[in-house]
């Protein structure tokens, strides 16, 4: 059932932009590039197609096939975590290619390292455990649930590029073997954070979607 409302999701919910947004992973290629803005485009995408599905009346012809509300809501935020494990994935190799053709560094902010991509899901958890809860509490108010999610998702966009400025942090900067291999437990912490940040989003706005009246 899960997987049919995914194919669902994918065929009749999702818009366009969503996979052009996913596809924006490759700018990790592009020199002297807030890479941060990838991240932003991830958030954008849910948004949009999220947007797209309130004037479709998605949520209301979802409701009115044979499924749980709670499972509407896990087709939901399985779409999310595809496009933006997808849009990780799709930047990979972009990522070490830069390496070999980019060696200088990358002066507008953090380089597309292993500390890149733990800040990375960290944000995701953020907006994502904000923008899920806030929308499933009227399935509707799509705008006002953005804000609330994009602001903190943005902040922590702008806190990982301004650290890597500073003495003390360079080292997240840095694409060297050893350097990364430091950097390794913010990613393992990212993904901790951005699969339990998933699980209560699931749970709460399930909880939340359940007491809506459609």
């Amino acid at each position: 059932m899960i997987f049919n409302l995914l194919y669902k999701e994918l065929r009749l919910a999702a818009h366009p932009n969503l996979f052009v947004f996913t596809a924006l992973g490759a700018l990790v290629i592009v020199p002297a590039y807030p890479y941060g803005m990838v991240f932003l485009f991830g958030c954008l995408a849910p948004y949009i197609t999220f947007m797209y599905g309130r004037e479709t009346n998605d949520i209301y012809y979802t409701a009115l096939l044979p499924v749980k509300k709670r499972d509407t809501v896990k087709a939901k935020c399985l779409l999310m975590v595809l496009a933006q494990v997808a849009q990780m994935l799709i930047s990979l190799p972009f990522a070490v290619l830069r390496v070999y053709v980019l060696p200088n560094g990358n002066p507008a902010g953090i380089e597309a390292n292993v500390a890149y991509y733990g800040f990375g899901l960290m944000i995701y958890a953020i907006f994502n455990l904000i923008f899920l809860t806030q929308f499933f509490k009227t399935a509707h108010k799509v705008g006002k649930a953005f804000l609330w999610a994009v602001i903190p998702a943005t902040l922590g966009v702008v806190v990982m590029e301004a650290m890597v400025h500073f003495p003390a942090f360079t080292w997240l900067d840095s694409v060297a073997p050893a350097a990364q291999l430091r950097q390794l437990p913010i990613l393992l912490v990212g993904i901790v954070v951005y699969i339990a940040g998933m699980c209560i989003a699931h749970k709460v706005s399930a909880r939340r979607f359940e007491q809506v009246d459609l």
